[in-house]
């Protein structure tokens, strides 16, 4: 694309130099290369202005700085090169990398999915069904990145936006015509997402997670609702949301230039479940709409999958799925890697343990509530081990804590990624969350000695959950990060006992 052309689809205060063609866009200096150009933005942890000169030096085409001090430094210093001063780094990267890529945005049929928890299985479930139905998708979210049969890791919920178009434009080339996106509160305040035209919007819930980022809830929520709201974009034209939730209010007012269809779990409502039954590795309801009803089958067991599940459905709906095709795909679902993941040969030995990656208080009474369904009639007890993530919400590990213990027979208590902190000072706040209830606490900060305490731990009939990490193949330490997948190390420690 010309550099001229590329001029009339940012917004920009002032631009000057030369011209010629523009091969690309980066927004990491590492990446640039002959003839890209470069968004030199200011973020939370780095200023890519500080990367100006290298970038020239490595063959950048153009520079968009959202510094005025940088963009009078380039116009003196290198008056050849073509740039631009923008009042937003975010919006212009995203507007220019639309503009390079020849907008694949506008090509795709986009769902996203906000929420705390339920973000991912939403959207695998989702993709599942419109897949089920004979379409081409694209997934981006927090576990990996789909292009129709083709997987590629994921390094964030949601990328940055000219990565996300990166990964539209192959979609698009591969054939695709939807894709189903997780938005984090982070990419909606940071405007990560900015110009992705939102066709369906999806509301999970909103439960205490992030204030080491957000401040307070009521700031958090707000960025969820901004999903609704659109941004840089049109409102979705239809809005998904949770009536269950005490947030649904707020998210409806913020959607009210959308259609939108209230979910309930709780048999509320124009979308909602009845006769909900459970048992052995099935759920069975009646999936009630304002056209109609029909029976849901599906291999995901637990009441917080009913409410994914009807997410989804009401999305496929939307996104113009007959009842039908949508009972038809929901027998054949598979789960999240690390959501409820049953880990293998776990039965062999009499008991069953579970990777999840729950790692908020309502996360960890979702998991030990379908825990203590599956092991109702067997008797067996459920052990949890679980830890808190170091330099993130404090406020929440004392109600980790006391959610473990509430809803468990016995506590391993560990570390997740401690990063900068202390293992044990975060171990410490978590437990002042157990210690208000009366169950046992065993504290075991080497997180693969704590799976094994837990495995050990189990008789015939238990069950045990391994919390916090759920698909994540890493652990983050204070100076290094270590491979560490907690169903490699269970597994080793089955075998052993075997």
């Amino acid at each position: 694309m010309q550099w001229a052309d590329a001029l009339h689809e940012i917004t920009w205060i002032e631009s000057d130099g030369g011209g010629g063609e523009v091969a690309g866009v980066e927004y990491d200096s590492r990446c640039v290369r002959c003839g890209a150009a470069f968004v030199a933005m200011r973020g939370g942890t780095t200023d890519g202005n500080r990367y100006i000169d290298a970038v020239i030096a490595q063959g950048a085409a153009a520079i968009v700085t959202d510094s005025q001090e940088a963009y009078a430094k380039l116009r003196l210093e290198h008056p050849e090169i073509a740039a631009a001063r923008v009042a937003h780094g975010r919006r212009a990267l995203a507007e220019l990398s639309a503009a390079v890529l020849g907008h694949p945005e506008r090509k795709l049929v986009v769902c996203a999915v906000t929420g705390t928890n339920g973000k991912t299985t939403t959207a695998y479930l989702l993709e599942q069904m419109l897949r089920n139905a004979g379409r081409k998708c694209v997934l981006i979210g927090t576990i990996e990145t789909r292009i129709g049969d083709q997987v590629r890791d994921s390094l964030h919920t949601t990328p940055e936006s000219s990565d996300t178009l990166e990964i539209f434009a192959d979609g698009v080339r591969a054939g695709a015509t939807e894709a189903v996106m997780e938005m984090s509160s982070h990419a909606l305040d940071q405007e990560r997402v900015w110009g992705i035209p939102v066709d369906v919007a999806i509301f999970t819930n909103l439960t205490q997670d992030h204030l080491d980022y957000h401040g307070t809830m009521e700031k958090y929520l707000a960025s969820k609702a901004r999903l609704f709201d659109g941004v840089g974009t049109a409102p979705p034209r239809v809005a998904v949301i949770n009536a269950d939730d005490p947030a649904a209010e707020a998210i409806a007012r913020a959607a009210s230039h959308s259609q939108c269809m209230m979910f309930s779990a709780e048999g509320r409502g124009e979308f909602r479940t009845e006769q909900v039954r459970m048992q052995g590795g099935e759920t069975r309801f009646q999936f009630v709409t304002d056209s109609g009803s029909i029976e849901i089958q599906s291999p995901l067991t637990g009441r917080v999958n009913v409410a994914n599940l009807l997410a989804a459905a009401c999305a496929a709906l939307a996104r113009g799925l007959s009842l039908e095709a949508i009972a038809a795909a929901t027998r054949n679902l598979k789960p999240a890697p690390g959501r409820f993941q049953v880990v293998p040969g776990s039965a062999a030995v009499g008991f069953n343990v579970v990777v999840d990656y729950a790692h908020t208080d309502d996360a960890l009474r979702n998991l030990i509530a379908l825990a203590r369904e599956l092991v109702k009639d067997s008797g067996g007890r459920v052990i949890t081990m679980f830890g808190c993530g170091g330099d993130r919400d404090r406020t929440k590990r004392p109600r980790m804590g006391r959610a473990a213990a509430e809803g468990s027979d016995l506590v391993v208590l560990t570390s997740d990624n401690p990063r900068s902190e202390e293992p044990m000072t975060v171990i410490a706040e978590a437990l002042v969350g157990v210690r208000e209830t009366t169950t046992e606490c065993i504290v075991e900060p080497e997180r693969a000695d704590a799976i094994g305490i837990a495995i050990r731990a189990a008789r015939k009939g238990d069950i045990v959950l391994l919390a916090g990490k759920g698909h994540e193949k890493v652990q983050i330490l204070r100076d290094r990060t270590i491979p560490f997948d907690d169903v490699l190390v269970a597994l080793k420690i089955l075998k052993e006992m075997q």
